[in-house]
C-alpha cells in the first residue's frame, strides 16, 4: 500500500479573513487531492488549512512545538507533541514532500530557509516573505496542484 503523499501548510500564525479563507481553501484542495496535510498545528494558517482538510475528509498531522498533544488545533487530526519549540519547524518541513507558504512572518521565513536548504519544493501563496527564489501562485488551485506534483516528482 503506497503512502499518502505530505503536502505542508505554514504560515502567519495570525491570520484575518482573507487569508484564512485562501489557507481553508488550501487545506480543502490538499484533501481532494487524497495527500495528508501536515502544518505546526496552532493557530492562524495552520488552523485555518487544518480545518479546511478535514471538513473535506482529509488527513491532518500537526507537529506541535509543546509537549502537550491538546495544545493542537480542533483540525488537526494526528497531533504530534515535539517539546522542541519554534526548532519543530525544520521536522515540519522534513515530514513534507512538497510545501504550501500561506502569508507567514518569521517562523514561515525560517521553515522556507529549511525548504530550501533541504530540496523540498516551495510554493508561496500571497505571502509577506522577502523575496525567495521560489515561485508564486496566484491562487490556491495553482499551489496545490503545483505542491502535489512536485511531492509525487519527489517520490518516483
Amino acid at each position: 500500500m503506497a503512502q499518502l503523499l505530505r503536502i505542508g501548510v505554514i504560515g502567519s500564525s495570525e491570520c484575518g479573513e482573507e487569508l484564512g479563507e485562501l489557507a481553508r481553501r488550501v487545506g480543502e484542495l490538499i484533501a481532494w487531492e487524497g495527500a495528508a496535510l501536515v502544518c505546526g498545528g496552532l493557530g492562524g494558517v495552520m488552523q485555518a488549512a487544518a480545518g479546511g482538510a478535514r471538513a473535506a475528509g482529509g488527513v491532518t498531522v500537526g507537529i506541535l512545538p509543546g509537549e502537550d498533544p491538546r495544545a493542537a488545533n480542533p483540525g488537526i487530526l494526528i497531533a504530534i507533541p515535539t517539546g522542541l519549540g519554534e526548532a519543530r519547524n525544520a521536522l515540519v518541513v522534513s515530514a513534507s514532500d512538497s510545501v504550501i507558504a500561506v502569508g507567514g512572518g518569521w517562523g514561515t521565513l525560517s521553515e522556507a530557509a529549511f525548504c530550501l536548504k533541504s530540496g523540498v519544493p516551495l510554493i508561496r501563496l500571497r505571502s509577506d516573505l522577502p523575496e525567495l527564489p521560489v515561485r508564486e501562485a496566484e491562487t490556491p488551485e495553482e499551489a496545490v496542484e503545483w505542491a502535489v506534483d512536485q511531492a509525487r516528482q519527489r517520490r518516483e
